[in-house]
C-alpha cells in the first residue's frame, strides 16, 4: 500500500534559544528534541521512523521553517532503504530560512535496492544572513547482496534561493542502464559519492576551504573537490567505496564548519 507521510516543523526564538513552536508528522515519522546541552542555542531534532524504508508510489513531505535568528540542525535515524518498485517513490523537501538563521542537514545514507525509482526534489529559500550546512551521501546499493548499481533510477534536485532568485542548483541524475557508471566522467570505478553545500555570509570561504582540504588529504581511499559557490559558499564533493565513510566525513566536515560558532569539539570517527 502506497504511503502519503508529511513532516512539518517550526522554529522560534525564546530566551535565545531554538525551540519549537509548531511541529506535525504523520506516520510513519516521529520527532524527538535530542539536545544534549539545553543552554546551547542550536536545537537539535531526530527524524525518526518506523518504516522499513520507501516502497513503491510512496510520496514524503518535509516542510521546515526555521524562524528568525534560530539554529536547527535536523538528524535521521538510520539509513534509508530504497525497495524493489515499479512506479516510483516521490520525496519532495522545502526549507525556509528567515534572517539570521542556520540550519545544519547530513540525512544518513541512501541505499537503493535493485529496481528502485526515486526522485528528491528540495528547495531551500535563505536570506543573506542566513547560513546553510546541507549533505547527502549515495551508496550504489546492497553490495553485499551483489546489488552493485543495479536500481533502475536515481535523482537528487536541490535548488537554492536567496529571496525568489535562483542561486545554486545541484541535479544528480543515475540511471546504470543507460550510462556507465564506471566511465571516465563518472564514478570511475568508485561505489559511493557524497556532497556537502555550505552557505554563511560571515565566513572567510577561502580559509574555510582551506581547513577542508586539510582534512580530507589526510583521508584514505577517497577523491574530492572542493569548489567555491557563486555566492559566499563552498561545495564539497567525494567518492569513495563505503556508505559509513562518507558519512562520517560530512559529519566531521559539518562539525569543523560549526566549531566556530557553536564552539564544540568536531566529530571524530
Amino acid at each position: 500500500m502506497a504511503l502519503t507521510a508529511k513532516l512539518h516543523i517550526e522554529t522560534a526564538l525564546q530566551n535565545e534559544r531554538t525551540v519549537l513552536t509548531k511541529s506535525f508528522c504523520t506516520a510513519p515519522f516521529k520527532i524527538a528534541n535530542i539536545t544534549e546541552d539545553k543552554q546551547q542555542d542550536r536545537l537539535q531534532i531526530m527524524l525518526m521512523s518506523s518504516s522499513p524504508g520507501i516502497l513503491d508510489d510512496d510520496e514524503i513531505t518535509l516542510q521546515i521553517h526555521v524562524g528568525e535568528r534560530c539554529s536547527l540542525e535536523l538528524q535521521t535515524q538510520s539509513y534509508q532503504r530504497l525497495f524493489q518498485m515499479n512506479n516510483g517513490a516521490r520525496q519532495f523537501l522545502n526549507v525556509d530560512l528567515k534572517a539570521g538563521a542556520s540550519f545544519v542537514y547530513i540525512p544518513h545514507p541512501m541505499v537503493p535496492h535493485r529496481n528502485s525509482v526515486f526522485v528528491s526534489k528540495s528547495k531551500i529559500v535563505l536570506e543573506q544572513t542566513s547560513s546553510l550546512i546541507w549533505g547527502e551521501v549515495m551508496s550504489c546499493g546492497r553490495r553485499l547482496n551483489g546489488e552493485i548499481f543495479e536500481f533502475s533510477s536515481f535523482q537528487s534536485i536541490t535548488e537554492i534561493f536567496f529571496s525568489e532568485k535562483l542561486v545554486v542548483k545541484e541535479n544528480i541524475l543515475m540511471r546504470p542502464g543507460e550510462t556507465d557508471l564506471n566511465s571516465i566522467g563518472q564514478l570511475e570505478n568508485y561505489t559511493h559519492q557524497a556532497s556537502l553545500i555550505f552557505i554563511n555570509k560571515s565566513e572567510d570561504i577561502n580559509s574555510r576551504i582551506e581547513d577542508i582540504i586539510s582534512l580530507l588529504q589526510e583521508q584514505e581511499n577517497i577523491q574530492f573537490g572542493v569548489s567555491r559557490l557563486p555566492v559566499h559558499g563552498m561545495i564539497v564533493r567525494l567518492l569513495g567505496f563505503g556508505a559509513e565513510q562518507l558519512f562520517d566525513l560530512l559529519k566531521n566536515i559539518s562539525s569543523v564548519l560549526s566549531l566556530r560558532k557553536t564552539k564544540e569539539k568536531p566529530y571524530v570517527a
